[in-house]
């Protein structure tokens, strides 16, 4: 049945296929015999006429009729020529509407054929679907017939299956309550004997951080003591150096300069010299001498500190006679602007020694 109705759709396509060739090729037919028999139309030339007068025999009222006869007939002959070329145009536009109508009445002719061959393949195509449909109708009834019985037979089987399976799963159900159960009473004696073993472990921790800690306080205890005894004996050290100096500060202040300088040189550099040595070495770093200065000239400067280093002042208390050499003295013991070092003097001996302190500059050497 499927054969014979693509065979019968192939058929239904031969004939309008073979119309609409011919259809095509009766078109060009017409258009070439249209071009084919189009008249030639003449060449169009100018419409001169000659005339010869003799203008000595002739009047001139004679001259102007007969150029305005000449003038008519040329017009005239224009017209003629105008009216041909609108004939043959009328001619070939009937005979190209002729064609159109000609074609226009084939083509309306094929597609009415078309139309019938359409019909024909549509009815023939609407007979083939209902006897499809027809088949496919009692197919179904037939297939569902089954259906119904083999419905039947597989819910029935369905159903001894279902209570199967019912039955295993209540199986393995009590199964796994018992082994639940048991994984149950297991994990809590490992949850009590985990909480037991932390608890010791807490225990013994906190007796091991007792014991540490009261090492430890021992321990700072005992530095303690140890700093203790130890700051006492460097004050006490430190109280003995400053007696010292300043028993030694005292005799070196004393009237007797004799006794001064036996004690100065007695004493080294513990107290003054060191300083003095120092604040020597400061200034000379900081002292340009002028291009003016010659060997003899000597300025004396007194300098004004305070406890922490800083130079506060610098003033010449006698003058070598030269201004330049003079100021380059007072520069050079400000541009040093700060002993460090004199922080480490108690304040008594500071104030008695280097709260003001002389310096003599000479271009060969510095001394206090």
């Amino acid at each position: 049945m499927m054969r014979h109705r693509e065979r019968s759709s192939s058929e239904s396509y031969f004939w309008p296929v073979i119309w609409a060739v011919a259809l095509h090729v009766l078109i060009f037919g017409l258009l070439f015999v249209s071009f084919a028999f189009t008249p030639e139309l003449p060449q169009s030339r100018p419409v001169v006429q000659a005339t010869l007068v003799q203008l000595k025999s002739k009047s001139s009222a004679q001259v102007q009729t007969e150029q305005k006869l000449a003038g008519e007939a040329k017009k005239t002959a224009a017209k003629q020529y105008e009216q041909e070329q609108l004939e043959q145009r009328r001619e070939q536009q009937e005979a190209q509407r002729e064609a159109a109508a000609a074609k226009a009445a084939q083509q309306q002719k094929e597609a009415q054929h078309q139309a019938a061959e359409q019909k024909k393949a549509d009815d023939a195509r609407k007979a083939q679907q209902a006897e499809a449909a027809a088949k496919a109708a009692e197919a179904k009834a037939e297939a569902e017939k089954q259906s119904e019985a083999a419905k039947a037979a597989a819910e029935a089987k369905q159903a001894a299956e279902q209570k199967k399976q019912a039955d295993i799963a209540k199986k393995k159900a009590d199964e796994a309550a018992k082994q639940k159960a048991a994984d149950e009473a297991a994990k809590k004696a490992a949850a009590e004997a985990a909480k037991q073993k932390s608890a010791e472990e807490a225990k013994q921790k906190a007796a091991a951080e007792a014991a540490k800690k009261e090492a430890a306080a021992e321990a700072a205890k005992k530095k303690a003591a140890d700093d203790a005894k130890k700051k006492a004996a460097q004050a006490a050290a430190r109280k003995a150096a400053e007696d010292k100096k300043a028993q030694a500060l005292a005799e070196l202040l004393s009237d007797d300069t004799q006794r001064q300088q036996a004690l100065a040189e007695e004493q080294g550099d513990e107290v003054a010299s060191s300083f003095d040595d120092l604040i020597v070495r400061l200034v000379s770093e900081q002292w340009t001498r002028p291009q003016s200065a010659r060997n003899g000239m000597s300025v004396e400067v007194q300098i004004n500190m305070l406890p922490d280093g800083t130079i506060t002042s610098a003033t010449v208390t006698r003058s070598s006679g030269n201004k330049e050499f003079d100021n380059s003295a007072v520069s050079a013991v400000r541009n040093v602007g700060r002993i460090r070092e004199l922080q480490q003097l108690d304040r008594k001996t500071f104030d008695q020694l280097y709260r003001q302190r002389r310096m003599i500059f000479k271009p060969e050497d510095l001394s206090l």
